[in-house]
This record gives C-alpha cells, structure tokens and sequence, in this order.
C-alpha cells in the first residue's frame, strides 16, 4: 500500500513539468487573471451564547483595479472582520481594509493594503469584466480560487444555466440574499474556499462571481452574474454601501394562476403577501392583488425568475420617491402611489455583554413589523452564558430587553453605556423584558 501512494505521489509531482507549455497555450488574458486572483484569510468576531469569540476562514476573491480593489462575497468578509489578509499570486500575504458589504447581492469590496504593497515592491494584476448578459448555457467556463485552502486551484465546466431564480433568506450569517438579481449555475466544482472568487470565460474576463455549491449534490454551483457585480462594486466603491428603496409586497409568479385571476399570459405581478406596517399595506394592498404597471411600465412576473429584476426595478427608485401602480382586484384596476422607505435587513446589530453573559440583536424595523411590536427598539436576546447575571437572573432566548434600570433602550449604544456601568461598579441592576407579548422584570446581580 505504501509503495502504491509514492508512486501515485511520483506522477503528480511530475504533473508541472509540462506545466510551462500547457500555461504557453492559454490566452495572455487568462494568464492575466490567474495573477489578479488572491486567496482571502479573514479573522471575525461572533456573538453567541452568551459571549463574544473570534472564528478564522479562508475565502477567494479577485484584483479589480490598479488601485487595489478586491471583490469577494459578503458572507467571505462582513463588517464582523476584525482581520483581513490578502494572499497574492506572488504567495504574499497583505493586510486589507473592508470598503464595502452588501449582503442582498452577497458581495464585498476590500482594498489593498498600498502603502505595505510600495514599502514592499510587490506588483499584482487585475481582472476585467465579461458582459454576462450575452452569456448561454454550454459556454465553458473556469471557477478559480481556494477551495479547501489549495489556492489558485481552476475546475473546468460550462455555465449550465444563466438565470437560475433563488432566494435566501438566511443565506449571508443571517442577512438576506438574492432577492435583486439571478444566478449563473455552472457544473465547474465550486468548494468551500471557492467562495468570492471568479467564474471566467477563456480569455479569462470575470463573468460572474462564485458564491455557493449545492449541498448533497454534484457540480451545482452558482455565481453572481459580472453585469450585477459591476454595478455593486461601483456603488461600494463610492459610497461604501448600496441604498434600496422598499415598498413591503412580496411577489409571486403568476404560472398556471392566469386563469383564476381573468389575466392573460405574461400579463401582471402578484402579490403574494404585504409586510405588516410597510408603505405597500399603509397604503392598502394586499395580498392577491395584481400590479399590472409600475410607474407606468406593464410588467410581466409569470416566472419566478422574471421576478428579481422587477423587484430591482423598485428596489433601484431613489428611497422617498413615489411610485405609482396600477393593481387589478376583481374586475377593478386601482391606482396607488406609494412613497418609498429605505430597505432594512431583518438582521440587526449583534453585540455581546460580557458581564452579564449575554449576546444581543438589536431590533430592526423589519422584525419588529414582521413580529408585530409596537416599535423598532429594544434588543433581541441571542443567547445567555450559564452561571452568569442574566442567565441566574432568568432571561433566555428569544426575549427582547426594553430597558435597564429604567432606561428604554432606543439604541445599542445606549446598552453599551449601561453595561459599562456596570462593569465599571458592579451593582444590581433592573432589566425590563417582553416575551409572548407579556412584560416581565428581572435583577442582574453581580
């Protein structure tokens, strides 16, 4: 058995021997790219039972610009970081600083560290673009990066379909994903670490970028499309972040339903539901509703993957504008205008009060309506650590703290000034919790 696995380790190592002139055969394009590729290390903090603790991953992404911009995906590098670094072709390793995070089109942008790159003289590439929209099922394509830690590893496939429909609502540590955009499903193995990297054609232009596999199933994977990337990194670039508009319906497709709704096809939206309290249900509609214009444009969401760009559509409308729709009910068509509000995630906030032994999310507009709660203050306890204040104290999972020692909490700055009291001069303190709609109070003693 021995001698059979040296022998099997004799021929891979003879494998880059011929590495010269099958490198020679690639397009100087792809060449390029293999060199704008780089391998992510990220160090973050979690919050969870109870405490604050720091996780290690490893991830991909690839050099955009001459000025050092690396995209990845936004569940590779959050706000959560506390450490990044970035390994070059060269096998450098340099420091990086987050720029921007998006977790709707699960992308990230981190810069170079360009100061320590000079200082040093490292030199590095940077990739270009496809037009993802001229793209086609069977068209090859190479998914590079860092799967399992073996970096600039490249799998070959094709792009087995370009407008794959999912949504993920727990798909970015909790935040919501996929929501504006399809996906490019390819076969090319895309692996853990694989992730944030490029999905490129054979002249190497980035046509998409790799973001999950299909657990339990062959190459199934999927990237962002370039033509989405192109616009994120843009708004990242400049403004560290993308501002939606949101108007709370949440659309369905109208497959097989025409007939119920006297529609004909590829006629229509429907609204599947309305989020309690949004401007959409302020302003009356509801579910079952067909929107047949936006703004004056007939729209058409017969399939479900027609519907990420109407929803971008709306999402992309400056946030306080009005947009008016033309919604079919019965036999009537209604006119609505309704003013737009800036989209939230669901997910707030996470801090941890190491004291008391409790990790927290603050409320967000959107669970607070979802949960029907008077308003969007208070923190949403996340775990307790046993043998600490809250825990002896009774607070568990699930509760949502609306005050200590009185004070409301509107923020969670307000919490860490309370609990650095605390620390500060331990003293019991009064902690005022809803749960199940009922108020209860408990004593966190030191």
């Amino acid at each position: 058995m021995t001698r059979n696995i040296l022998v099997i380790l004799v021929l891979f190592t003879c494998v880059p021997a011929f590495a010269p002139n099958a490198r020679a055969a690639m397009s100087r394009g792809f060449n390029r790219l293999l060199d704008a590729v780089v391998r992510i290390d990220v160090r973050e903090e979690t919050f969870e039972a109870g405490a604050r603790r720091f996780t290690g991953s490893i991830g991909s992404g690839v050099i955009l610009s001459d000025d050092g911009l690396v995209l990845t995906n936004a569940h590779v590098a959050s706000p959560r970081a506390v450490e990044l670094s970035v390994t070059l072709a060269s096998l450098e390793r340099v420091n990086a600083t987050l720029v921007g995070w998006d977790h709707w089109t699960d992308l990230a942008l981190l810069r170079l560290d360009l100061a320590e790159v000079k200082r040093r003289g490292l030199k590095f590439t940077h990739a270009e673009f496809a037009d993802s929209d001229k793209l086609y099922p069977g068209q090859t394509a190479y998914a590079v990066g860092t799967p399992y830690g073996l970096t600039r590893t490249v799998t070959r496939g094709v792009i087995s379909n370009d407008r794959r429909y999912f949504a993920d609502n727990r798909g970015v540590n909790g935040y919501e994903t996929g929501l504006f955009n399809t996906w490019l499903q390819t076969d090319a193995a895309i692996n853990p670490g694989n992730s944030g990297g490029p999905l490129v054609d054979e002249d190497g232009h980035v046509m998409g970028i790799n973001s999950r596999g299909y657990l339990g199933a062959e190459n199934l994977g999927f990237a962002i499309p370039a033509n989405i990337a192109r616009r994120i990194v843009a708004g990242l670039a400049h403004d560290g972040s993308i501002t939606r508009s949101y108007i709370g319906i949440v659309p369905g497709s109208l497959l097989d339903l025409e007939g119920f709704y006297s529609l004909k096809q590829n006629t229509g939206l429907l609204v599947n539901s309305v989020d309690p309290g949004s401007p959409a249900a302020k302003a009356g509609l509801r579910g079952g509703d067909i929107v047949l214009t936006i703004n004056g444009t007939p729209v058409d969401g017969r399939f479900p993957e027609q519907l990420p760009p109407i929803q971008n559509l709306i999402a992309s409308l400056p946030v306080g504008s009005t947009v008016k729709l033309a919604v079919k009910r019965g036999e009537q068509t209604i006119p609505f205008a309704i003013t737009t509000e800036k989209l939230e995630s669901r997910q707030g906030e996470e801090w941890a009060f190491e004291k008391w032994g409790l990790t927290v999310r603050k409320v967000s507009r959107a669970y607070a309506r979802e949960n029907q709660l008077a308003d969007d203050t208070g923190l949403l306890v996340i775990g307790v650590q046993p043998g600490f204040p809250a825990a002896v104290a009774g607070l568990e999972r699930g509760d949502i703290i609306t005050k200590v020692d009185q004070q409301a909490i509107t923020s969670l700055d307000v919490a860490k000034k309370l609990h650095a009291a605390f620390a500060a001069r331990p003293v019991p303190t009064l902690v005022e919790a809803q749960s199940d709609r009922q108020v209860s109070l408990y004593i966190l003693k030191p």
